[in-house]
């Protein structure tokens, strides 16, 4: 039995990318759970009544959670692995999906949507620490990209969905329909994804080298040797240089290349959860658009955010060589423009949903490599540590940011609302420009 485990691993494989498929599927589901209260919340008003600050609130406390459930999360993953503590977040992010929909006072709803956030706060450290044992240097970027590509795919599939749902059954429905496929992914993941893939039967000696051929994809042999590229002067405006590689907790919160994208990470994720918690409100109570309507053009920004993660995270891999900073900055930079165009935005569905898909390729375009980013300057045991701090700080800001929404609109406008978002860009675009781009290798 033994022999033939052995013979079977020396087949030439590609197991990582069976791995890869696996986290675009529960990240999309994952997604999806946190998506549909933004379907749903102009529905769920009606039965209970709240402020547009009560509204906003509800969106962030979910974020609150799931920004607190980080820096544990990490230590989780260092102790115990990868496989248990992935699958158990998994099943209690299901779980938590469906106790929304029971529930019969907004209190009740606000204990399920911060239960959701502790649940999914585990997932992306476990991603993304897959990632990075699983797949090479030249590799990682693109597989980030598909991985933030179904932070993004689900709410494209919500909003539709959640109308199917709420004309037939009405909005509870939604959560115990979205409830469901977690719950299996959670053993799929259990049976399938190990801590690193040298423990998998399912990895050839071939594929493992592969993974493991740092040297190869420090010298650039991913890159076309017919073209060569000039970097120079990019470099000098990025400040690529070398880093010593942080090996210990306490170098991570020491570094303000980490602390510095983490705050860009905060920026960027409050632009993103603002339009996730009030875009489906906004386009009904200011749009006046039809529940179909609302359905085909809220899911517009985030067709253009998949668009956007899996060219950005191509992007930087090959055409920019790893080079993980001038995304960052390139999405900061027009996501300001973006968010003072729409202020002034056509009423006609299918031109607000073209500007919207637009604005989410050029919004997510930078946005994988946040996490990506600690992968060069951090050991592969620390790096969850280091994910972990990037995610908390991102996801602070993606918790403040629709409860602030919230009371712009009770104290004044929708442009406000965009004004703010714009201010968050420039900001991001400026804190960015501070830290260093580390040469890989």
């Amino acid at each position: 039995m033994e022999a033939a485990a052995i013979q079977h691993t020396k087949k030439k494989t590609h197991f990582r990318w069976v791995v890869g498929a696996l986290i675009f599927i529960v990240y999309t589901v994952a997604a999806a759970d946190r998506a549909n209260l933004g379907v749903a919340l102009p529905f769920l008003r009606k039965e209970f009544v709240m402020s547009n600050t009560e509204a906003g609130a509800l969106a962030s406390i979910f974020l609150f959670a799931y920004s607190l459930a980080q820096l544990p999360s990490g230590l989780a993953y260092t102790r115990f692995g990868i496989p248990r503590v992935f699958s158990l977040a998994m099943l209690a992010t299901s779980v938590f999906t469906g106790l929304i929909g029971t529930a019969s006072s907004l209190l009740a709803l606000k204990i399920f949507r911060f239960g959701l956030g502790l649940a999914e706060g585990p997932l992306p450290i476990g991603i993304t620490s897959t990632i990075n044992n699983w797949f090479p240097a030249r590799e990682k970027g693109t597989m980030t990209g598909i991985f933030l590509a179904a932070a993004k795919f689900g709410p494209v599939l919500v909003p539709p969905v959640c109308a199917v749902i709420m004309y037939y059954w009405g909005w509870r429905h939604i959560f115990y329909f979205f409830a469901v496929p977690g719950v299996i992914l959670s053993v799929v993941w259990l049976m399938v994804v190990k801590n690193r893939p040298s423990e998998s039967p399912h990895v050839s000696a071939e594929e493992l080298e592969h993974i493991n051929d740092s040297q190869g994809a420090a010298a650039g042999q991913d890159a076309d040797p017919a073209v060569t590229r000039d970097f120079a002067l990019l470099d000098r405006i990025i400040r690529r240089s070398k880093v010593a590689t942080i090996e210990t907790t306490k170098g991570v919160f020491c570094s303000w290349n980490i602390m510095g994208a983490a705050l860009g990470y905060f920026f960027m994720t409050a632009i993103v959860n603002v339009l996730l918690a009030w875009i489906p409100t906004y386009l009904i109570s200011v749009k006046g658009y039809s529940i179909a309507n609302m359905g085909m053009v809220a899911a517009a920004p985030w067709v253009g955010a998949v668009i956007g993660n899996l060219l950005g995270g191509a992007m930087t891999d090959r055409w920019l060589e790893k080079r993980r900073k001038p995304a960052m900055m390139m999405s900061a930079f027009f996501t300001t423009i973006m968010m003072v165009i729409l202020i002034n935005s056509p009423a006609d569905p299918l031109l607000y949903g073209a500007l919207l898909l637009l604005t989410g390729i050029l919004l997510n375009i930078g946005y994988s490599t946040y996490m990506v980013y600690p992968m060069g300057m951090t050991s592969k045991k620390v790096y969850p540590m280091a994910c972990a701090m990037v995610n908390t700080l991102g996801q602070l800001g993606g918790a403040c940011a629709p409860l602030a929404a919230g009371f712009l609109l009770d104290s004044y406008s929708w442009n406000h609302v965009w004004i703010f978002m714009a201010v968050c860009s420039i900001l991001c675009f400026i804190t960015i420009l501070t830290i260093r781009e580390p040469v890989q290798g």
